[in-house]
């Protein structure tokens, strides 16, 4: 119960009281990107960047528990710093697909600026259970005013398991992911007078 409440009282600053409603927060487009990183037959570490990610975050202050995260990753936006690598990574047998896509399905609070954020994760039309070890790096009104919130995760994902494993292991199968996003209050809705 502590540390629920420490993750109410930590967001609640940005969204009024812990009794307000869920506040709904879009990820900032600009400000939000995915790293990852696999071995290449030992040799070594590929690593690449992803931007362009999107999605919306419900926070409620009350029942943090009772949040939830909704993301797309476009793969189309992928870059390792080479272009023949990057299409080669993109080939239907290496990851096949032009976008990834992430539906919360619980989350579990595990210390004052950490959870498990467990969910749907969809890849090559394959959807399986991924758990995202996620830190509140902060929760705040940003230099414009606007409420905002900034979380980091990280997780470790088996292409294999998504039917896109050629040449794993030898072409590590594991790769290891790592979130930065940015996410800011949604505007409230204009209400149409009568």
């Amino acid at each position: 119960m502590i540390k629920i409440m420490a993750w109410a009282a930590a967001l609640a600053i940005t969204g009024g009281s812990a009794m307000a409603a869920p506040q709904t927060y879009d990820i900032d487009t600009a400000h939000s990107q995915v790293l990852f990183s696999f071995d290449h037959h030992g040799f070594s570490p590929v690593t690449g960047l992803i931007t362009g990610v999107a999605g919306v975050i419900s926070f409620d202050a009350e029942a943090p528990t009772s949040s939830s995260v909704t993301a797309t990753i476009p793969l189309t936006r992928l870059t390792t710093g080479h272009e023949a690598q990057d299409a080669d990574i993109l080939s239907p047998d290496f990851l096949g697909a032009a976008e990834v896509t992430f539906r919360s399905t619980r989350i579990e609070v595990t210390g004052t600026d950490t959870a498990f954020i467990v969910g749907d994760l969809t890849l090559n039309g394959v959807t399986q259970t991924v758990t995202l070890d996620a830190t509140l790096n902060r929760a705040g009104l940003s230099a414009k005013g606007v409420p905002t919130l900034g979380l980091s995760a990280t997780t470790t994902l088996l292409r294999s398991a998504f039917d896109a494993g050629r040449s794993a292991p030898a072409n590590s199968d594991a790769v290891r992911v790592t979130l930065a996003i940015e996410a800011t209050a949604a505007p409230e809705p204009e209400h149409t007078q009568r």
